[in-house]
């Protein structure tokens, strides 16, 4: 299982985001790559796209609708970040 970090990265004047180029280069991620993106309470998701939608890829958006049901209800557990990551690698 690969490990993920957690990083920093910033917003352009024309609302463009940087996705670190480690990142980029682990999910193949190239010039007109594209993705899915949510969002719900000031976090932005984004998950990248293949040619069309997996049953893998649904499930994982049922998780993140999943989990903002938790965050609404109050079942949510805050994690330092080296569990936040550890948990994170798991998806």
């Amino acid at each position: 299982m690969e490990t993920e970090t957690v990083q920093i990265t910033r917003t352009s004047s024309k609302g463009q985001v940087v996705i670190p180029a480690n990142i980029r280069k682990r999910l193949g991620i190239m010039n007109g790559s594209m993705f899915v993106v949510t969002s719900k309470n000031g976090m932005i998701v984004m998950k990248k796209l293949n040619a069309k939608l997996s049953k893998e890829d649904l499930k994982t958006l049922e998780a993140v609708e999943e989990a903002w049901s938790d965050i609404k209800e109050g079942r949510y557990k805050v994690y330092s970040k080296k569990a936040f990551s550890r948990e994170l690698s798991k998806w």
